[in-house]
């Protein structure tokens, strides 16, 4: 490996532990299905503008994490793909500079979120309380993009300090 391998794979670590912090320590319960609501998504999306397909990774890894130490073992496969598309989405949609089109790549990708979650949860719960989870997940996402999009405009900075 070499040297901007390395630092490349560093910075995913580190991501990956950004991520799982802002997932697992300020939640609000929801009681309908037992889940959170948590600010990692606007991790997630600063792991995929930093790192690009890597940020897939360690968003869905941070993800996972935060399910796996928080007792949430049902989730953690479904947490893994629904949060790694979301950074897909958010990698592939981004384009720095044009704040429009970085919102919308966040806001789909937060529809993404809520559609998976509720997919999942329809299976696990039933149709009724997989229904009551999508307010709670669409404000989840709210706060996810209004974090990604401030931390948009960090990211020319920090792009440059992690070079």
């Amino acid at each position: 490996m070499n040297d901007k391998q390395v630092r490349r794979l560093a910075m995913s670590g580190v991501m990956a532990a950004l991520v799982f912090v802002m997932t697992y320590l300020p939640k609000v319960p929801v009681p309908v299905t037992g889940g959170y609501v948590h600010l990692g998504d606007g991790m997630v999306f600063l792991a995929a503008m930093l790192l690009g397909p890597m940020g897939v990774a360690a968003a869905a890894v941070g993800s996972a994490l935060s399910d796996l130490v928080g007792g949430y073992m049902a989730y953690l496969v479904p947490t893994f793909l629904i949060k790694g598309a979301m950074a897909l989405v958010a990698w592939k949609l981004y384009k720095p500079g044009n704040w429009l089109q970085t919102a919308l790549a966040f806001i789909l990708a937060e529809a993404v979120m809520v559609a998976g979650y509720f997919a999942f949860e329809a299976v696990l719960y039933g149709v009724p309380a997989a229904l009551g989870a999508i307010g709670p997940n669409a404000i989840q996402g709210v706060a996810g993009v209004a974090v990604g999009l401030l931390c948009a405009t960090l990211v020319p900075r920090l792009k440059a300090v992690t070079k």
